[in-house]
């Protein structure tokens, strides 16, 4: 089993014991901020098995059908996951409204917010554990889980801080509104989940910073050739891949043109990991007047 997907049951694992804590915390004192915290819980879980069954596609071999890999399933992963943010913030705005118009007071608020509080904390650890092996292991829908969760510590914290606020003014109304900004936060995730996946999606290119550490790489590796140029740059899961059109001499022997590409193609995967890399060779009369010169 892959590590990325031992990683993703083990969100699942985790989704259920934080939504066991927050559920807790609701039934002990009634607060409908507790209870939206406890329903984004609940996406936390569907999102996470979700993720299982992305990743363990997208770590499937190529194929006859997908010569490219399977590692787009990942970003189905994570725009799944923003839908259902999106729908979590339906159902607290809806329970919000409903509790505008019968409000009640808050019961045993220490005891509940004790349990809220070490589910996140538990919830943080968990974050910090998937931002980090997502970024090591080039997964995005671990990363998307991480960044969904911490997200979720962030709302827990004003939730937290909200409740407090209630059990010492005796301001009722403070509980509804607090579960509406908790919606609020929850629906801005989501569209940050769902706009970098379909950027995926859609082959949006790598950062700058990226780009020029592709090109600085092409330059110094490229002794022999004449340019560089048409980069062209896509993300698919993991995978990294690189095009470009590299000129050289018309007089070159194939057996040198090829010698320099298979020089380029080692620095690459040295400095971008996971990448696959595809070069062009072209004579000189096909320069152009940009990207990357070597001579």
């Amino acid at each position: 089993m892959h590590h990325t997907v031992k990683l993703a049951l083990g969100s699942v694992a985790v989704g259920c014991v934080v939504l066991g804590l927050k559920s807790l915390a609701y039934w002990m004192t009634g607060s409908v901020a507790l209870l939206s915290d406890a329903l984004e819980s609940i996406i936390n879980i569907v999102a996470a098995g979700a993720a299982v069954v992305a990743l363990r596609v997208a770590a499937m071999p190529a194929d006859r059908n997908h010569p490219f890999g399977h590692g787009k399933a990942e970003y189905f992963s994570s725009v799944l996951e923003g839908i259902l943010i999106v729908i979590a913030a339906l159902a607290i705005i809806r329970e919000a409204w409903f509790s505008l118009f019968d409000l009640k007071p808050i019961a045993a608020p220490v005891a509940g917010l004790a349990f809220n509080g070490l589910a996140s904390l538990l919830n943080g650890l968990w974050a910090f554990v998937l931002l980090r092996s997502g970024r090591r292991l080039r997964s995005l829908a671990l990363i998307a889980d991480g960044k969904h969760l911490l997200a979720d510590v962030v709302t827990s914290a004003g939730v937290f801080a909200g409740v407090v606020l209630v059990s010492l003014t005796g301001w009722l109304i403070l509980d509804p509104i607090i579960a509406f900004l908790v919606a609020l936060n929850i629906v801005w995730s989501g569209w940050g989940l769902v706009r970098e996946s379909v950027g995926g999606l859609m082959d949006e290119s790598l950062p700058t910073d990226e780009l020029d550490r592709i090109r600085r790489v092409i330059f110094e590796h490229a002794e022999g050739a004449y340019q560089a140029h048409d980069l062209r740059t896509r993300h698919a899961g993991r995978q990294t891949f690189i095009e470009f059109h590299l000129v050289v001499s018309g007089d070159l022997p194939v057996r040198t043109a090829h010698g320099i590409c298979d020089r380029l193609e080692s620095a690459l995967q040295k400095a971008v990991p996971n990448c696959r890399v595809t070069i062009h060779v072209e004579p000189e009369h096909k320069a152009k007047q940009s990207d990357v010169y070597i001579a």
